[in-house]
């Protein structure tokens, strides 16, 4: 199998840290991208030794600033080569409800779940056309499939993740390059698992499986349509949410 190069955004956290597993037992070398406010890199790496994953390098940067994306592929490029696999998967909560939502909430939500699409995806998609094979993977959520009340900014960013994934799968679709979305339902990260008890069952009842979805499932639906054959699926979106929502 030919290694590729992964780079995923919002690597540290709980779905990104399986995303970043997943693609590494497929045999892809991976860059682990992180907001340079992540003060625990180095126990993260060595949380990730202790698992068997020995050899993820690291950038820090901003999805939300062009410059910062700029940055971290070029850094990402100096070290394993190009780019081959994109998972756009860093992402940010500022639940409120509309009649309460401030202006900074909604532009700090869209640009970090939505504008780090076209500054991510900028920086790779015509290298990847030009080479004639890539893979681009955008998460995006349930919720930007349903809708959440609380979540107008969030569910706004998150179905426009799934039209820019059509968008982009259209224009690159000859060009032996995929664009693929996952909206993954309610998933067993660490942070998810600290809700308070109640909550969390009230969470799980909501789900037809009565369970929550292992970031492992969602980081092996990555791997998959990062591997050659997915090579003819593009512009879908995989809902994985136990039931939750049918589209």
């Amino acid at each position: 199998m030919t290694q590729r190069v992964a780079l995923v955004t919002g690597a540290m956290g709980g779905l990104g840290t399986a995303i970043c597993q997943e693609l590494a037992k497929a045999g892809h070398k991976v860059v682990a991208s992180y907001h340079p406010q992540f003060d625990n890199k180095e126990e993260w790496l060595k949380e990730m030794a202790a698992a068997g994953f020995n050899d993820f390098v690291c950038v820090a940067g901003d999805v939300s600033s062009l410059e910062d994306c700029q940055k971290m592929v070029a850094e990402a490029e100096a070290a394993c080569g190009q780019v081959d696999i994109l998972v756009n998967n860093a992402g940010i909560t500022r639940d409120r409800m509309f009649a309460k939502m401030e202006k900074d909430g909604w532009d700090a939500v869209i640009s970090t779940n939505l504008t780090s699409l076209f500054n991510m995806s900028k920086q790779v998609s015509a290298k990847m056309a030009e080479r004639g094979w890539g893979r681009i993977i955008n998460i995006s959520s349930v919720n930007g499939v349903k809708g959440q009340a609380g979540q107008t900014n969030y569910s706004a960013a998150k179905a426009g993740v799934i039209g820019f994934t059509k968008a982009l799968a259209a224009e690159l679709a000859a060009k032996g390059v995929t664009v693929n979305a996952i909206a993954p339902g309610y998933v067993a990260t660490k942070m998810v698992m600290a809700i308070k008890p109640e909550v969390l069952q009230t969470i799980v009842d909501s789900v037809p499986m009565k369970r929550l979805a292992k970031p492992e499932e969602i980081g092996g639906a990555c791997a998959y349509l990062s591997s050659e054959l997915a090579g003819f699926m593009t512009g879908a979106t995989m809902n994985i949410n136990g039931g939750l929502y049918y589209q």
